[in-house]
């Protein structure tokens, strides 16, 4: 049929598709628009679409978020089975977790759900809180907690002893560390939205919580005592200030800690009052010191009065600057390391935007710009202070004014002789107090106004321990929200519309009260440095490691990093970290250890997606891959289990008992088949999450794989051919004993025997459980339990409700952990092995696998073989020394003659009794012309086929008394599975054998067929 063009006044509405829903069904349109809430495909797209009623809806940021905008109802993507499915068969679409079921009713909403709505709407949107852009959020912030104590006080100091140009070095070095770590937090925060928590949500996004919360909670407290650092760098001023006037409180220690206690005290009120506050009061400092900036640098320019000149300061003279371009190390902590351990944590405040990533409107863009920003001009003021005071001041001087050359300038000793200054004497006693090398005020000294100096001092002090007081908190309220270690779950807990964390900035301020008692700061910086440089190592790791796994969710839109220069950066930082100090990184790295143990132990129940798992999937894959290259071989041979369980819970004795033999040895992976019918709810329950949720709680090393099938014999014929990866796949079928074949349908138990058969096709080993009790210990017949393993349950599935989100509030509960058997130790009974078979050795493989285990090591394994009771002494023998060349260490083998004598005439009545129901008798001669009853029912047995198969029956029948004689009090009984042929032996007859075999046991059976390949050898090759 030929449509008409869209042209000349003939609009594609005309012919817009109509779906007519039955009786009771839904239209497609009417619910397309309850389902976006009212919005037509009009309002989402452009004109062209807007035509045709459909489900399907354009691209929408509301489809991919996981927060609501206020002020409208967020939409939703239809699903695949409400695109697909059929409106006139299906009476009306699933309800999902986020749509009210209400709005899916035509004309059902009530007047109160209507008001309700309207009140919703009236309502008013909370105040947003305070958020940053990149310049005053993350440029200005870091900045000022780079400018910290150390450029003031500690600088000029390091220029003396290592000279400027290992000063530069020393610079660079950690420019390069701070920079190229900066490029890395840039490529980390800009790979999907950014929340707060700043470096730990960083690195535990991207590492995951073992590594994230062991870093988090150390980098939390670096800052913490960071905070202690720059406020005793202020208190040391202070100090000098006051003793310069003569005004001493206690003595020179004591009076910085009072006046360090006094200023955290006034910090925490101000972090406390909110950001906003805060946000203004780092405004301020940074103005004052760029103001104290420009009064250094004219100070330098003015020439040198006398006063300064007897301080060692002359302006820029070459000789000054090539005499202080040279090392001159002095004192304990006189060498590159040294000086490099005491700069560093002047560098390390390139992270203080990123720590407030919650506070920041667009973290992704502010975050990478302002960093780096804030890197590079920190980093050409270090270099100019360092230069510029190198080239002005000798490293020593006397201060007075009466140290004037008044002697021959052959004897007078340092560079300021040249000037007409002679500090001969304070050089050679040591007891110079002025100069690079001596006076660490010597920035004050030299500039324009020496109190804007000071007021730099202040404010760079101040303002980078209120950044780290802010960004200490807000990290550690980050970690324990996610709840990754105990105890720490209260300082969590948020007040106000920043969600500011009062307990954390309280808890931050006792740490930084302690560590100001110390007073020194000397000792206070190479503390936090390894901390630092720890934190370092692993967000390049982080970088790294995220963009070697190749990731397809590894997307960072900042693209100026390399992963090789994030991962030499890393490997410098660890050993920076033991040239530092050698005992400090083995702390900081036991802490380490120490948290990512006990995070590995608790496994927390958190999935952030992070490069381990990325790692793991490329590290699995590529062991996989690698298999394939190498061809199996006897001595590696593992018994790798599909086990028929249903939902694992329904059979916990099966699970325990495999586990047994599997754990950390080869592959067990739990099966089910749904046999209910088509439908998303059935499709949900075999792949359900609870099942695997109960194996995890179980401690069962298992994988769990469900499948729908119209029958239960071709979903386990689809588990049989498709479990597996490559040479990972299973080798051994084990299912539970159907115990209720007589009384369940005939087509049942013919497909049972068919599975046994399709395993034996393929190549699988069979085991089968029995246990007294049965092994289904579900309370209720359920849709999704395969009644063929145990009880048969008949049971209708209903189409249920489906859920889009993992989050749901109809998630399944995991079953409950009942114990078995087998979870129980065995003490010292005995594991009977009946190896009557030669099946290529598993029969005695599994026996010895579960006494490797703890709770079955002290059993006794006896084995019995079948023999002649004239060489039952040889046959012992031979079997023995068979059995030793196999190193099992099996000592106990009995010969048993009597399994080859006729069973007792009781039991064989009841025989007949059990197969009496699929008899049937056939007259050769009324069926020549027409199909024997037994190809239209397979599981019927003629007279011809009971002859036949007489004498396996006898023998079956016999075993059963035999073990009822040897084995009534064995913890578990491993007997060879007999085997019966296809289109010899009918199934029923089958199944009639391994029931009376097994029958009346209080022990377990466990029947065990090997795939007759050699899974047991002697040899070395």
């Amino acid at each position: 049929m030929e449509t008409p063009a869209a042209s000349g006044g003939v609009h594609l509405a005309a012919y817009r598709p109509t779906v007519k829903a039955a009786p009771g069904g839904f239209e497609e349109s009417g619910y397309y628009q309850c389902y976006i809430d009212g919005s037509s495909a009009a309002s989402l797209g452009s004109d062209a679409p807007a035509g045709y009623d459909t489900l399907d809806a354009p691209p929408h940021y509301d489809f991919y978020a996981n927060t609501e905008v206020f002020g409208r109802r967020r939409r939703f993507r239809p699903s695949l089975y409400q695109l697909h499915a059929n409106p006139e068969a299906d009476c009306r679409p699933p309800v999902y977790e986020e749509t009210v079921s209400a709005q899916l009713e035509e004309g059902d909403s009530s007047e109160e759900e209507e008001e309700e709505e309207e009140e919703e709407e009236q309502k008013q949107p909370e105040p947003e809180p305070t958020r940053f852009g990149w310049i005053q959020g993350v440029m200005v912030r870091c900045m000022l907690n780079i400018w910290g104590v150390i450029l003031y006080l500690r600088l000029t100091w390091i220029t003396a002893q290592a000279g400027i140009g290992l000063t530069w070095v020393i610079i660079l070095l950690s420019s390069c560390i701070t920079g190229i770590t900066g490029l890395s937090t840039s490529a980390i925060a800009t790979n999907g939205k950014v929340k707060g928590g700043g470096t730990y949500f960083l690195i535990s996004r991207s590492l995951g919580p073992e590594l994230g919360g062991s870093i988090g909670l150390i980098f939390a407290f670096a800052n913490a005592v960071a905070v202690a650092m720059h406020t005793v760098g202020f208190a040391e001023t202070v100090r000098d200030l006051m003793s310069e006037h003569g005004a001493v409180m206690v003595d020179r220690t004591n009076d910085i800690r009072i006046l360090g206690i006094i200023t955290v005290t006034f910090l925490l009120g101000i972090s406390m009052a909110g950001m906003a506050w805060e946000s203004k009061a780092q405004v301020l400092f940074f103005l004052v010191i760029m103001v104290s900036f420009v009064n250094y640098i004219v100070g330098t320019i003015i020439p040198a009065s006398p006063e300064k000149q007897a301080k060692g300061f002359f302006s820029y003279k070459a000789d000054i600057f090539a005499d202080n371009f040279v090392p001159r190390w002095q004192g304990p902590e006189g060498n590159f390391f040294g000086m490099f351990s005491i700069f560093f944590p002047s560098a390390t405040g390139i992270l203080a935007g990123a720590n407030i990533s919650g506070d920041l409107k667009n973290p992704t863009v502010a975050i990478p710009k302002g960093t780096l920003a804030a890197i590079f001009w920190t980093t050409i003021s270090y270099l100019i202070i360092s230069a510029t005071i190198g080239s002005c001041v000798v490293r020593d001087a006397s201060g007075l004014l009466n140290d004037t050359l008044s002697s021959p300038i052959e004897a007078c000793v340092g560079l300021a002789c040249h000037y007409g200054w002679d500090f001969t004497e304070c050089i050679k006693n040591n007891t110079c107090t002025y100069g690079l090398s001596n006076y660490y005020q010597t920035m004050s000294m030299v500039s324009a106004f020496s109190p804007l100096i000071t007021a730099g001092i202040f404010g760079a002090t101040l303002s980078s321990a209120l950044a780290c007081l802010v960004s200490a908190p807000k990290v550690f309220q980050c970690l324990c929200k996610d709840k990754l270690y105990p105890l720490i779950g209260v300082f969590g807990k948020g007040y106000g519309r920043n969600d500011e964390p009062i307990r954390g900035y309280v808890l931050t301020y006792v740490i930084a009260a302690c560590f100001i008692l110390i007073a020194e700061l000397n000792t206070i910086a190479p503390i936090i440095s390894n901390f630092y440089l720890c934190s370092y190592c692993l967000i390049n790791f982080s970088c790294f490691h995220a963009s070697i796994t190749n990731s397809p969710g590894w997307r960072p839109s900042f693209r100026f990093y390399s992963k090789w220069l994030s991962l030499l950066i890393s490997v410098c930082c660890l050993v920076i970290m033991f040239l530092l100090s050698w005992w400090a990184a083995l702390i900081a790295f036991g802490i380490v250890i120490v948290l990512l143990g006990y995070t590995l132990y608790k496994k927390p129940a958190v999935n952030w997606g992070s490069s381990m798992q990325a790692g793991s999937y490329n590290m699995a894959l590529n062991q996989c891959v690698g298999l394939n290259q190498v061809g199996d071989h006897v001595k590696n041979y593992r018994p790798q289990c599909l086990v028929l369980t249903g939902p694992p819970s329904s059979r916990p004795a099966l699970v325990d008992l495999v586990s047994c033999f599997t754990k950390r040895l080869s592959l067990m992976m739990c099966g089910s088949v749904e046999t209910a019918g088509p439908s998303p709810s059935i499709v949900e329950d075999a792949s359900c999450e609870s099942h695997v949720t109960w194996l995890n709680q179980r401690k069962v090393k298992s994988f769990y794989r469900g499948v729908t099938a119209a029958e239960l014999r071709s979903g386990v014929n689809i588990l049989l051919q498709g479990s597996g990866l490559g040479r990972i796949k299973p080798n051994v079928l084990l299912l539970g004993f159907k115990k209720d074949w007589q009384s369940d349908t005939p087509q049942a138990a013919h497909n049972y025997t068919g599975i046994l058969h399709d395993a034996f096709d393929l190549q699988y080993g069979v085991c089968i459980l029995r246990l007294r009790e049965g092994l289904d210990v579900s309370q209720t017949p359920q849709s999704n339990i395969n009644p063929v393993f145990d009880e048969g349950h008949e049971s209708i599935a209903v189409p249920s409700r489906i859920q889009t989100r993992a989050s749901s509030s109809d998630f399944i509960e995991p079953g409950p952990q009942l114990s078995t058997v087998f979870q129980k130790k065995q003490g010292k009974k005995t594991i009977d092995v009946y190896w009557l078979s030669d099946d290529g050795g598993l029969t005695l493989l599994l026996p010895y696998l579960l006494t490797r285990r703890k709770r079955w090591a002290r059993c006794k394994v006896r084995v019995f073989v079948g023999g002649e009771t004239e060489q039952k002494d040889e046959q012992r023998e031979n079997v023995l020394a068979l059995i030793k060349k196999f190193r099992l260490g099996f000592h106990d083998v009995e010969v048993l003659p009597d399994i080859y004598q006729k069973p007792q005439p009781g039991n064989v009545h009841q025989f007949e009794n059990m197969v009496g129901r699929f008899k049937i008798n056939t007259n050769p001669k009324e069926d020549s012309d027409g199909d024997l009853p037994g190809q239209e029912e397979p599981w019927m047995i003629t007279e011809q086929d009971l002859e036949r198969n007489w004498a396996k029956s006898l023998r079956q029948i016999r075993l059963n008394e035999v073990l009822q004689d040897y084995s009534r009090e064995a913890a578990l009984i491993v007997i060879t599975m007999p085997v019966g042929r296809k289109g010899v032996c009918p199934n029923t007859l089958y199944l009639a054998w391994l029931d009376f075999l097994s029958r009346d046991l209080r022990a377990p059976i466990l029947l065990v067929r090997g795939n007759q390949q050699n899974v047991l050898t002697y040899y070395c090759q």
